[in-house]
């Protein structure tokens, strides 16, 4: 358990060191642009594979609490939700996606940018928050807070790092999106309409997540989840 904490640790905290402005910064003078960008994937991906590996062979410790039949049917809602966001994510439009080219601070945002600027990270904070919840066992809930934190702050990140490669441009985007899901819609920046983020998100979202949770089982050696628990 400590080796795999370590390592949990060193992926969180290298991730969220090396991307603080004076450090990069220095690396990218360096390394340039791309060489910053492979070292710093290439790093994250070891220490997150070698904790991933770590926390499959860690005996199951006994469970801090046990997830009610209810808490699967939430959690299914809300992975279906993650999965909208991590499709609808992918697209140009994302504006937080490195290597995006700038475009003009007043086109707005679209699909579900218009729910929040940071879709994918929140797709990862919403994976991290549903398997730590269900799981209720300690490497679970490190592996999942780990991943939850460094979804959320590293979405941090990238706005003061947008903010300073794009000024002006970034905060008109920014003053009409959220970073919390839905909250440019309740706060009057979008419209109900917003709602619907369009068919790609929405069909691609629930194709993720009919795969996924078919998949699941093989993947983390799971129970059956989503509509084929019940097929």
């Amino acid at each position: 358990m400590g080796l795999f904490i370590l390592l949990m640790a060193a992926f969180v905290l290298t991730h969220i060191g090396l991307a603080t402005p004076p450090v990069r910064d220095g690396l990218v003078v360096r390394l340039g642009e791309t060489g910053f960008r492979v070292g710093y994937s290439l790093l994250s991906l070891a220490l997150l594979i070698g904790a991933v590996q770590v926390y499959q062979k860690l005996p199951e410790d006994a469970l801090l609490w046990t997830a009610g039949v209810g808490a699967y049917h939430v959690a299914n809602l809300l992975m279906l939700l993650a999965s909208i966001l991590f499709v609808g994510s992918l697209t140009p439009a994302n504006r937080a996606l490195a290597g995006v080219p700038p475009r003009p601070g007043n086109e707005g945002p679209s699909g579900v940018l218009r729910w929040t600027r940071h879709p994918m990270m929140w797709a990862f904070g919403l994976w991290a928050f549903v398997h730590g919840w269900l799981a209720g066992d300690a490497p679970t809930l490190v592996l999942a807070g780990g991943i939850g934190t460094l979804a959320l702050v590293g979405a941090a990140f990238q706005d003061g790092k947008k903010a300073r490669q794009l000024g002006a441009d970034w905060k008109m985007y920014q003053a009409r999106t959220s970073f919390v899901p839905f909250a440019a819609i309740l706060a009057g920046k979008q419209p109900l309409s917003a709602l619907w983020p369009g068919l790609v998100p929405v069909v691609g979202g629930v194709l993720f997540w009919l795969v996924l949770t078919f998949l699941h089982p093989s993947l983390i050696a799971a129970p059956m989840v989503g509509i084929w628990q019940f097929v």
